[in-house]
């Protein structure tokens, strides 16, 4: 797990910034209730994309379980921040119209709890919007490395816990139904061939770990011979869905 206190100076910087915040407020926003409401985020880091969010019309709750995190986001949204963890909020039952969570449930090794939380502190008619299918972002869009890790990908994906048939499962009990989704781009995050054989080469790539050292191998000769090799492939697309209580 990221020492996300550790990191939370150098945290934004290293994953898009100000661009990439910008493109997940804007999809949020195509997702969010029109008009007064009250909206929880969840795991909101260091702000930087609650910030984006704030309306006159809209109170604004940033909840994070890190310090270092809240610092920065207590910045951003003065009184508008508050340390807890996703499994027991503190936040009252029917208490808010919209709860946001971008790009948590992929880190959570059983994400059931905190949907669970999600529905108890939503009003009846309020809307859950959540990144799914995270790990599939940078393969959304066509490109040379997507179709030479094609083959990988499809034996050898992890089962992920982000992934929208498990995340529907688990939120079906709670009566929370699929009405809408969009995608954003991860701004500046496209990765070049070279970049992605350094990550399968220091085993930063899940579907890498479990396949056969010949058909790594074979990816990774077919990477290398790609042109551009430091060109910057697609950015990745990032899907959001809207589920309502």
């Amino acid at each position: 797990m990221v020492d996300y206190d550790g990191e939370a100076p150098s945290y934004d910087a290293t994953r898009g910034g100000e661009p990439r915040a910008r493109a997940a407020a804007d999809a949020l926003e195509r997702l969010l209730p029109q008009g007064p409401c009250t909206l929880l985020d969840i795991a909101c880091g260091t702000g930087i994309v609650t910030r984006e969010l704030l309306r006159p019309e809209r109170t604004v709750l940033g909840v994070d379980r890190s310090p270092g995190m809240l610092a920065l986001a207590a910045q951003r949204v003065p009184g508008g921040t508050a340390c807890g963890d996703a499994t027991q909020l503190p936040v009252a039952s029917d208490s808010v119209d919209a709860v946001v969570m971008v790009w948590l449930l992929h880190l959570l090794p059983d994400p059931a709890a905190v949907l669970a939380e999600a529905a108890r502190v939503l009003r009846p008619g309020g809307v859950l919007i959540t990144t799914v299918d995270k790990g599939n972002a940078y393969f959304v869009e066509d490109s040379d490395i997507a179709r030479i890790t094609a083959e990988l990908r499809r034996q050898y994906a992890p089962r992920v816990t982000d992934r929208l048939a498990r995340v529907l499962d688990w939120t079906a009990p709670y009566g929370l139904e699929l009405v809408d989704e969009t995608v954003f781009p991860g701004t500046g995050q496209g990765r070049s061939p070279r970049s992605w054989l350094k990550e399968i080469d220091a085993d930063g790539i899940p579907w890498c770990t479990h396949a056969a050292p010949d058909q790594v191998a074979e990816v990774g000769r077919r990477l290398s011979v790609l042109p551009d090799q430091d060109a910057p492939r697609p950015d990745p697309l990032y899907r959001l869905i809207a589920l309502k209580a």
